[in-house]
This record gives C-alpha cells, structure tokens and sequence, in this order.
C-alpha cells in the first residue's frame, strides 16, 4: 500500500459532525402474505402507540414497530416490569428491516452467497428491570419486530417507548424547494432520492447503511453529483478524495473501497473503472467548488490513474480483455465489460484533458489528448459494428446496453449520430440488459446529454416511479420489475433497499429538468 500520511491527515480533519434527530415509532403493523404486493408481502396497521404502550407482553409475544419512514440510526428501548418483581432475566430478540420482506421471512432461510452477518438481529438479555438500553450498534430500518423470547411465569413487560436517533451528516436546511407545477410523482422522486442520499451521508458517503456501510468510488462519484444539488457538502467530497489519494494499491492504482474503522485503510478490491473515476469525481468536484487548491494537490494521482488505465490497452489502443482484470460497470453475470471500459477511459481521458489545460499543465494535457484520439480512432475501428450499428464487446462480439450507453457518455461517435445511438438501442433492446440503478443512471445522463429530455425523464418514471408505486421510502441497490426478487447475492434479504447510487433522480430533476 502507498501511503501518503498528509493527505490522510486531511481527511480525518475533515470528518464531520453528524447530525441527529429523534423518531418515535409511527404505529404498529403485521406483515401479511400478499402475491399482489412488492415481494410478495404488505404491511397492515394493527394498534396505535398509544395503544401499544398500554400492553403487557410475556414469554412468546410479539409486535412489530413501524417508524413511518427508513432510518438509520441508534435505537434506545425503555422497558418495565408488570405483575410480581422480575425473578429472572428479560430474554428479547430484534429483528430489524428496511423491508418487509425482513420482517416476514426469518433469517434461518437465507442462503446467499454474502456474509448472513450483515442481516440486522440482536438478540439481548437484560438483568435488571425497569431498563433504559441504547443499542451500541448503528441500525437502518423502518420496521423492528420485538420477539419476547422469555421473562418468567411470574412477570411480563411494557415498553415505554422504542426510539431511533437518527444520524446522517446531510444538513436538510441546505435543500432548496422545487418550483411550483412539477408533478406529483417529479416531487416525491425528488423527495425520497434526497432522503436516500441523506442516509447514505454519514462520516463518509456510504453505499449502503445497511451494508456494506463503506466508502466505493463509483457510489461516491453519483452521491457526489447529486449532493452538490442538494446538501452541497463540499468538504465530505473533499474527505472522500483525500481517503482515496492517501492509500492507494502498491502500483499506485486507487482502490475501488475504503474502510473507516478502526482506522482509515483501504480495500484490496482494485477496480479498472473505479480508478478511473478518480479523475471524474475530481472534475465535478472542481466544477461545483473551483476549489484550486484541491486540484492543484490531487492532479497528480489523477493524472496516475489516466496513466494506468493507458497502460492496459493493446497494440490496438483497446482495453485488454483477460482474466487478470475486473471492471464493474453493473452487476449483471453475463456482461461483457471491454467496450464498456474503453468507454470509461475515454470519458475520464477527456476529463482529465479539461483538467490538465486548466492547471496550465500543456505537456499532460496534449498527452491525454494523443490517448483520447488513439482510443476514440480504435472504439470506432475495431468495435463499431456498421451493420448493427451497435459497439460491440469482447472476442464473441457482445451487444449490450452498457457498451452503447458508455460509449454515448464519451461521445466517441458525432452528436446526431451519437442520438440515433441511443434511439436505436432503446427500440431494439438488445437482451444483455441493464440490472442497476447504477446503469440506469448512466442511460439516463446520456439520454439528457444527447438531448432526449423527454425519453429520459420518461425512463425514470418508469423505472423509478415504479420504486415508488412498490412502496420504496429510500431507492434500491437493485430494482427489476419483472423479478422483485432478484439479487445478485443470492437472497433478496441481504439486498440493499437505500443505496448510494440509486439517489440520483434528484440531481437529473435540479440539473436538467428545473
């Protein structure tokens, strides 16, 4: 690992303050089998808190908690006594959910391929009665079920409230208000996209609350974008940067994720697009902030990053394609990702080219220059098909959404026929699909970039209204409409349900729609 401790320092100058508030519980509800409803499960209101706090429960009770909107946050229980002086320990199991699918299914049934540990459960003894508890683990929920494992035959329980300080480092008061006249379904988008980002923004822009709970650069770029529309915490993107800058990989390559705790190390998850997107995230940072400094301090790691992605072409000028390498791009298993990443290098290539000219750095700038014309000449040599009008990926020649979307963003082919591009691909949808929000924000940039305003905003009602009319209070890792169930980890349990890159219809309505 290559260490720069200075700009560590930074980093951890940066951490911010986190904000908190405190929720109570909105009702009571049960989870009932529902084919008809978003995985096959609804929620039905049951008692009132009110209600609740009058109630009594013993061995083999339950009751599940219905905070009215997702939270992440710490839960503070109050609990006392009913019926004869507690002559044993209180046994309680917590079950926590951002869905009901959590709820409902117990976590003995999960069978996926990502640690079970990550699904939210405690189970705790309390020796003593009354009790006030604040759980040390931070949670990301709306419902909690409160499974009353055991007292004794001679007492039972009442709670006095359940409560969640809720945290994130997203300053709300920052938030400018929509215009009149939008619609409905526009604001509400617009509403739960902030609230995503929001809970997403703690010490560092996580991907996800519930998991993995850590900083990834291809997250961070979108949450960056969207929150200098928003919040526009400038220096929790300037954090992000300087984690990444200040450790990178021992070939100077920026990893794809950085850990916090106990200290700041980075993963030796090594990415080809996400090095690459160093040099974006510090483009858009610079364009929102021109924060000089910043740029002056991290160019030369960007410029490291342009340098490695170039070293990866072949006598072609085209991304290498083996088994000695992994680029993410979206999470579908049979994705060709060649000409994607070819698309990716040319894209950052171009940024870094704005970049270098602005810093007066001429010798770097016509070097990027010399790389984006050799791999731009290549993209249109050796993968543009004529005859399908498509780009096509890898030895079998694969057609895909991605390759045709990020070749659009890098606008290798020439504006109209960069437009026809994309109505070509969107009339004969191509099989190999997109399987993320993450890929969807990319269709949707490049089909405002080539000015299809009106097809753009129309693919984001459909794809994330259709969150919304599932019930969605934050956005998800992963939405298919025609598998709700779909994970690419096996088990829709250990999904993601407020996910980083899924907070982005925010920053397409305040950029292009406002």
């Amino acid at each position: 690992m290559l260490l720069n401790k200075q700009m560590i320092d930074k980093a951890e100058r940066l951490v911010p303050s986190l904000q908190s508030k405190e929720v109570n519980v909105q009702q009571l509800v049960e989870v009932i089998a529902d084919e008809s409803a978003f995985q096959g499960w609804r929620t039905k209101p049951t008692m009132t808190v009110q209600e609740w706090k009058e109630n009594s429960y013993g061995k083999g009770d339950s009751f599940v908690l219905d905070f009215g909107d997702h939270q992440v946050g710490y839960v503070k229980i109050a609990i006392r006594p009913v019926g004869s002086p507690p002559d044993a320990p209180l046994k309680l199991k917590l079950t926590f959910g951002e869905m009901p699918c959590e709820i409902a299914e117990p976590f003995e049934s999960y069978n996926g391929w990502l640690s079970s540990s990550w699904l939210q459960e405690e189970l705790m003894f309390i020796d003593v009665l009354p009790a006030e508890i604040k759980l040390p683990r931070r949670y990301c929920f709306r419902y909690i079920k409160v499974e009353v494992l055991d007292t004794s035959v001679k007492y039972k329980v009442a709670f006095d409230h359940v409560l969640c300080e809720a945290v994130s480092s997203g300053n709300s008061s920052q938030i400018t208000s929509l215009p009149s006249g939008l619609p409905q379904y526009i604001v509400d988008m617009d509403r739960v996209a902030i609230k995503t980002l929001q809970d997403c923004m703690q010490t560092v822009f996580e991907d996800g609350p519930k998991r993995d709970r850590r900083l990834w650069i291809g997250d961070l770029r979108l949450q960056a974008q969207a929150n200098y529309y928003t919040f526009q915490n400038y220096d929790l993107v300037k954090r992000c940067m300087y984690l990444f800058a200040g450790m990178r990989l021992e070939d100077g390559t920026v990893g794809a994720c950085v850990f916090e705790k106990p200290h700041a190390h980075v993963d030796d998850t090594k990415l080809y697009d996400y090095a690459l997107f160093f040099v974006a995230v510090l483009y858009d940072y610079y364009e929102a902030t021109k924060d000089w400094d910043v740029l002056q301090e991290l160019w030369p790691i960007a410029m490291e990053q342009l340098n490695i992605g170039v070293n990866r072409l072949d006598e072609r000028g085209i991304v290498k394609d083996d088994n000695t390498w992994w680029c993410f791009i979206d999470w579908h298993s049979e994705l060709n990702k060649q000409a994607s990443a070819q698309a990716v290098l040319i894209y950052c290539l171009k940024r870094g080219e704005a970049l270098a000219g602005i810093l007066g750095n001429e010798q770097e700038k016509l070097m990027i220059s010399n790389h984006i014309q050799l791999t731009s000449k290549a993209a249109l040599q050796y993968l543009w098909d004529e005859q399908s009008g498509f780009f096509r990926s890898g030895e079998e020649g694969q057609i895909s959404w991605a390759s045709q979307i990020w070749m659009a963003l890098a606008e290798v082919l020439p504006s109209k026929q960069n437009a026809l591009l994309l109505e070509r691909l969107l009339i004969e949808s191509p099989k190999i699909r997109m399987a993320t929000p993450y890929l969807y924000h990319h269709l949707i940039e490049a089909l405002f970039l080539t000015g299809n305003k009106e097809r753009a905003v129309a693919e984001m009602e459909a794809y994330w209204g259709a969150m919304l009319q599932d019930g969605a209070d934050t956005f998800w890792e992963l939405y298919n409409p025609k598998d709700k169930k779909e994970s690419p980890y096996g088990s829709n349990l250990i999904n993601s349900y407020c996910h980083a890159w899924s907070c982005t219809p925010t920053y397409f309505i305040r950029k292009y729609m406002i």
